[in-house]
């Protein structure tokens, strides 16, 4: 029975990073984060009990070094760092790690892999097949979660809610619904993986906090402070995608937003989450409230209390 205990966490002082790393310090697992040896960042982003290697990604053998004793290791590289990755996986079979979380969450790249999304996402989808590759020799999960939703209700409302001017905006018909997960849940995820290492050995997992529209989140942002949230802007998901082949074809990466948008959004796109494909239950994740999740969100912003 393989067991995991020691987890060194990949690039973790993101968004991200900081959820996973403490939720598996919570669940007793022995962390160590790899940061940039190139990092300028003075700011302490590791709480005192992680153990911190500064590492230079780009050499097989500073990796090798830094991921001795691991029983795992967690990924959550940026998109610059997200092609390294295969030098980290060769560093992880040579050091003995017995598993590999490559920085996936987000979007479910296996789905995605021959759309125009999933050009940007390529690396990913490259990262991934190598793993596929290497079985023998290190096992894998990989695991989409959705759009982190505390994350973007925090940063522009989801592109569906103006707390400002109280006002709201939809793609489309606003009903389609559409996986997302809270990055604590997220961090869950990542625990839960670890914690079934034979249930989860070498598969692509699909969890999530729930599965929502935006005109649910409309609707409980009004439930919840009493007001109206007028919908004050209506895009097209075919506008969306067009908008996003345009900015790609002139190798405008910023199209990956418009391409999100209408993945999510479209009417019938089909991309939120069953129960049959849902891993929720495979690794005992339970699924979160949106209610509460957006009542968080409000207190946070000063309009509830």
């Amino acid at each position: 029975m393989v067991s995991i205990k020691t987890v060194a966490v990949l690039g973790g002082t993101g968004n991200l990073g900081p959820s996973i790393v403490h939720h598996l310090l919570s669940a007793g697992f022995t962390v160590t984060g790899l940061t940039r040896a190139s990092s300028t960042n003075s700011t302490p982003v590791y709480p005192d009990s992680v153990t911190v290697h500064k590492v230079d990604f780009a050499s097989f053998d500073s990796l090798r070094s830094a991921l001795d004793g691991q029983d795992a290791v967690v990924s959550v590289v940026g998109s610059p760092g997200v092609a390294a990755q295969k030098l980290a996986v060769d560093a992880a079979v040579a050091a003995g790690v017995k598993r590999f979380i490559p920085s996936e969450f987000g979007v479910n790249t296996r789905k995605v892999r021959d759309r125009p999304i999933g050009r940007i996402l390529r690396e990913k989808v490259e990262v991934v097949d190598y793993l596929i590759g290497r079985e023998g020799e290190i096992s894998w999960t990989g695991v989409s979660t959705g759009l982190f939703f505390d994350w973007g209700l925090e940063k522009h409302g989801l592109s569906t809610i103006n707390l400002g001017d109280k006002t709201s905006s939809v793609v489309d018909s606003g009903n389609e619904k559409f996986q997302v997960s809270t990055l604590a849940q997220v961090g869950r995820a990542v625990v839960k993986i670890l914690q079934h290492p034979e249930e989860t050995k070498n598969k692509y997992l699909v969890t999530s906090s729930f599965q929502v529209s935006q005109n649910e989140i409309i609707k409980t942002v009004e439930e919840l402070t009493g007001e109206k949230y007028p919908v004050v802007k209506r895009e097209k998901a075919e506008d969306l995608q067009k908008a996003g082949e345009e900015k790609l074809a002139v190798g405008d990466y910023r199209a990956f937003i418009d391409f999100l948008r209408a993945y999510n959004n479209a009417d019938g796109a089909g991309n939120a989450v069953s129960e049959e494909e849902s891993a929720n239950g495979l690794i005992g994740l339970e699924y979160e409230d949106l209610r509460e999740s957006v009542r968080e969100w409000l207190v946070k912003a000063g309009v509830l209390s």
